[in-house]
């Protein structure tokens, strides 16, 4: 039933998204059609990584699923870049850290703790993903802001590309530690008695789905960043909120149903890999690869976050790690991380 809706979004939300776009309709009426179509479309992302992530197993396929979750907000990322929305950028990858960890991982908590008492996966990979995450966001995002004051805007922006691409390197580094290197060395007894699953689409027509969904959700993308600075004055929603909140959540879409799915199937390990591993990527990888794109256009954008989004991470980083840490999860856990979500979505709203 679910799908079918989705399916029928995107056959409607394509086609109104380009005719209301050539016919100058309402820039608040598109806005709303532009992220129906986008989390649509990111239904379909989520369903073809699913399939892959069967094949090819736990890691493999949740790395997958944050990976192409994470394309959609790369793209959108890279337009408002090219509009010069540089604070709606920097929003949206706090948005995307606070939602993965958050609102991802607490509703995967949530919902699958309702089904389930209890919830285990791999304690060695949470364990490997928490220093990672103080380093990738409390680490290489705090220390720019605390040179920055001490530095004029040219050295700011020589220290983030310095950060950006040390962070690229060891994001692969950490890749082939964990799918090469080390693949197999810290396995989790669930990952051993993993159910038989068949796929829901075979493997070239996922990989067909994935591209042309990219596709669509390119040309879309660039439609919606032109129409946040009038949505934005329109409602009197500040441009951190939409960026924080709005874009955060749309770019996410996939990736939200693809964790709740997986938490919902009891496997957990999955639902882990896609919402810690999807934060790891957004700021080891989209992030420092925005930085660097940015390079291109006149307004470059450095990592340097307002306060309020560095605090945010930071407490949701070592909220992230209290709860995972043991391996083990239940629904409470759940419900504290969407507690302390809603508590900074109100922060931001009200800022």
């Amino acid at each position: 039933m679910i799908n079918r809706i989705f399916l029928i979004a995107v056959i409607l939300g394509v086609p109104l998204s380009v005719i209301g776009h050539m016919m100058h309709w309402s820039d608040v009426l598109m806005f709303i059609i532009y992220c129906l179509t986008i989390i649509a479309l990111a239904a379909f992302m989520g369903r073809a990584t699913e399939s892959l992530a069967v094949v090819a197993g736990p890691r493999i396929g949740g790395l997958l699923n944050a990976t192409f979750g994470n394309a959609v907000e790369l793209i959108i990322s890279i337009f408002a870049l090219k509009e010069g929305l540089t604070a709606v950028v920097l929003a949206s990858l706090t948005g995307s850290v606070l939602g993965n960890l958050l609102l991802v991982g607490g509703l995967s908590f949530f919902i699958g703790g309702l089904k389930f008492k209890r919830q285990e996966f791999n304690v060695y990979d949470a364990r490997h993903n928490s220093g990672l995450l103080i380093f990738a966001v409390i680490v290489a995002f705090v220390i720019p802001e605390v040179f920055a004051s001490e530095m004029n805007e040219a050295k700011t922006m020589s220290l983030s590309v310095g950060i950006s691409i040390i962070l690229i390197i060891l994001y692969l580094a950490a890749l082939f530690f964990k799918l090469v290197t080390h693949r197999g060395v810290y396995q989790h007894k669930s990952e051993e008695v993993e159910e038989h699953e068949e796929p829901e689409w075979s493997m070239w027509k996922a990989i067909t789905v994935l591209f042309l969904s990219t596709l669509a959700v390119a040309y879309v993308s660039e439609s919606l960043v032109s129409t946040i600075e009038i949505v934005s004055e329109s409602f009197g929603w500040s441009e951190l909120f939409i960026g924080v909140i709005i874009v955060a959540i749309v770019g996410n879409a996939a990736e939200h149903a693809s964790a709740i799915i997986m938490a919902v199937k009891n496997r957990m390990g999955v639902a882990v890999e896609i919402a810690v591993g999807s934060t790891l990527q957004v700021a080891m990888f989209v992030a420092p690869i925005l930085v660097l794109v940015s390079l291109m256009f006149e307004n470059q954008m450095s990592l340097v976050f307002t306060w309020p989004e560095l605090i945010a991470m930071v407490t949701a980083v070592f909220l992230t790690i209290a709860i995972s840490n043991d391996g083990d999860t239940n629904w409470f856990e759940g419900a504290t991380l969407l507690g302390a979500y809603i508590i900074m979505g109100i922060g931001f709203y009200l800022i």
